[in-house]
């Protein structure tokens, strides 16, 4: 296997939801990144358009060499959260992008992976492990794989809830309600689940070539 000539780690949460109007949505929010706290959002409308939502050119101009867009937009983004676990609330405000979304039970996945201890399930060696049982079990999702631009990709998820209440606008369309993320989204080799969920994860971007 090719070494890497960059790693670059990001501890946080993922949700990702779909909705009645076709709009779905990948949100994340990292405490702990190489470019300090942040949010940004990926947005795949019913016509396919894919849009990326980040705070900096900085972090616009590293996700977009590991993902692909249509559209890149650098604006204000922020996630407020309120609560932990079943019941806590995310309110995700953008010039483009304004939702707010209900975290629930935990997922029956959630105890599982919440019983590998945390150093062995972040790793991407373990990422590439699973990633064929990750396949049959939740359609487009996988751990680990090939990203764009020379990258190599993995994610090290620990806990999984389910997310059951969504409300908001992209560009002013209602989202309306809650739906499953189908069809899977198509900014990377894998999806996020179909069933709306919060993913707790670490995600490894190896940097392979310059």
């Amino acid at each position: 296997m090719t070494r890497p000539r960059e790693v670059h780690r990001f501890h946080g949460q993922i949700a990702g939801v779909g909705s009645a109007s076709g709009i779905r949505i990948v949100v994340g929010r990292w405490p702990h990144s190489p470019f300090g706290p942040f949010a940004d959002a990926m947005v795949e409308r019913p016509d396919g358009r894919r849009f990326l939502l980040a705070p900096t050119d900085q972090i616009a101009e590293f996700v977009s060499s590991t993902y692909e867009f249509d559209e890149v937009r650098i604006e204000q983004f922020a996630v407020q959260v309120t609560g932990a676990g079943r019941g806590a609330t995310w309110e995700i405000a953008s010039p483009s992008l304004s939702a707010r979304l209900a975290a629930g039970p935990r997922m029956p996945l959630g105890h599982l992976l919440r019983s590998v201890p945390r150093p062995l399930a972040t790793s991407p060696t373990w990422a590439g492990l699973i990633d064929p049982v990750a396949r049959i079990v939740m359609r487009g999702v996988r751990t680990r794989g090939a990203a764009v631009h020379g990258r190599r990709e993995s994610y090290g998820a620990t806990d999984i809830r389910r997310v059951v209440a969504l409300e908001g606008t992209f560009d002013g369309i209602p989202l309306g309600a809650l739906a499953p993320v189908d069809p899977p989204c198509r900014f990377g080799f894998s999806s996020t689940p179909r069933t709306p969920s919060l993913t707790s994860v670490t995600t490894t971007v190896e940097i392979l070539s310059a």
